[in-house]
């Protein structure tokens, strides 16, 4: 009977078969422990030199690190074994012998990894890395299908840009000039206006020259949209879609979460609803903080948002923004029209920023003072403007950056390794 690691409990005391790579192995006299992996998962085959043939025996000693190979044997429990199971083998079928396989158990560094990426990404850590970002994936689709949310695919190919053209990738479409999505968000608040709740879940592009541990050339957004949806309740669906996430992966990860070593305790403390603090209590907590330096109408880089994350120990809204720092679709604050109804969502723990949404404009004569002020003209944005003519509404929208969420929740430093094949300022391999 053929199976995967993954299903090998509901096989205890049977013979089966599973197409597996050696990961590693140690021997002691008369028995040789296979340490192996099919992808779904990772565990140890026992062959004991006196219950196999005298070839299998000698395969099994010799075999090298990423070899393939068919292993034959009967499943038992073993309480030691993170898996609960392992298999005392009967036979194995050599498919292909790997020699001098680059990366070895001993220390390699950063950049010998990312050179051989198409192979790193075979080890236990990044096996655990991988299964996160999945299951992330596959609650997003969950909680949005429950939530009877439509899935929608914008462009990868546009003539707009959502906000800064300077940070995009600029492309050549045939006789005229297009870019590299950097967000889906425009075309999604046209399908929000036609299908009422939308998402989309897609690759987007910033040609943003950094070089920090949370960036990325090429991410994953998740991107809802969503008619007649005022700000503060699009703030209850952003804490609610995450506290989903965390919840998915505790229930589903625990594995790996401790081959990451990560504190789960922490994890367990975030649920809904989440603390909020305005851009203007956010600037005084950084002065008390000895941020003496930032003013009213700047940014906040790492730095400012790894000490505001450090007063909480759940994810934090930063909310109402200046107009001028933010967006030139968001609507603003019905009582101080120099702020937006907007909130960036902070990770705790020095991870920044996860979110960024907002309730859009949706007054046709303040959109139309917006295209001025910014100098947005052409059918390129014409059609998005139009938005606003016939039967508009409030809706709101945000952002959840996938690598960035990764990376929280796996508690892994570096968003390069939340990716299967990070795109980076100098890397475009493999």
């Amino acid at each position: 009977m053929k199976t995967t690691i993954q299903h090998v409990a509901k096989h205890e005391g049977q013979e089966v078969t599973i197409g597996a790579w050696l990961e590693n192995k140690r021997s002691s006299g008369k028995i040789a422990f296979l340490q192996l992996r099919d992808g779904t998962g990772f565990m140890q085959a026992v062959v004991a030199k006196n219950s196999v043939d005298e070839e299998v025996f000698k395969l099994a000693k010799t075999l090298n690190q990423e070899s393939s190979i068919y292993i034959t044997g009967t499943i038992v429990e073993d309480k030691r074994s993170p898996l609960g199971f392992e298999m005392q083998v009967k036979h194995i079928d050599l498919i292909q012998e790997a020699v001098d396989y680059p990366i070895t158990p001993k220390e390699h560094g950063t950049e010998f990894l990312m050179d051989h990426r198409h192979l790193w990404l075979r080890s236990k850590r990044q096996h655990a890395v991988m299964k996160i970002r999945s299951e992330i994936i596959q609650a997003t689709y969950r909680f949005f299908s429950d939530h009877d949310f439509m899935k929608v695919d914008p462009p990868i190919l546009t003539g707009a840009s959502a906000e800064d053209t300077t940070e995009l990738f600029h492309v050549e479409y045939f006789d005229e000039e297009a870019y590299l999505s950097q967000s889906g968000q425009l075309y999604l608040e046209a399908a929000a206006m036609a299908l009422g709740k939308v998402f989309s879940f897609g690759p987007t592009f910033r040609a943003e020259k950094s070089k920090t541990r949370r960036h990325l050339i090429e991410f994953w957004m998740m991107e809802p949209e969503m008619a007649f949806v005022e700000h503060e309740e699009s703030l209850q669906i952003q804490e609610e879609y995450v506290s989903f996430l965390v919840k998915s992966i505790l229930d589903n990860c625990q594995q790996e979460l401790q081959v990451l070593n990560r504190d789960i305790s922490k994890l367990e403390k975030i649920t809904a609803p989440f603390p909020k603090i305005t851009y203007k209590e956010a600037i005084q907590l950084l002065k008390d903080k000895g941020f003496t330096d930032i003013e009213w109408g700047d940014d906040f880089g790492a730095p400012h948002e790894t000490a505001i994350a450090e007063n909480y120990d759940k994810p934090v809204f930063i909310t109402n923004w200046p107009k001028d720092i933010k967006a030139f679709y968001m609507q603003p604050h019905p009582e101080e029209p120099e702020l937006v109804l907007c909130a960036d969502l902070i990770a705790p723990e020095g991870y920044g920023e996860i979110i960024g949404g907002s309730e859009r404009i949706h007054d046709y004569e303040l959109m139309k003072k917006r295209y001025e002020e910014h100098q947005l003209s052409g059918p390129a944005y014409e059609w998005y403007l139009e938005l606003r003519k016939y039967g508009s509404v409030p809706h709101s929208g945000f952002g959840l950056g996938l690598e960035r969420t990764v990376a929280w929740i796996a508690g892994v430093e570096h968003v390069r390794e939340t990716i299967p094949f990070p795109r980076l300022l100098n890397r475009l391999y493999p």
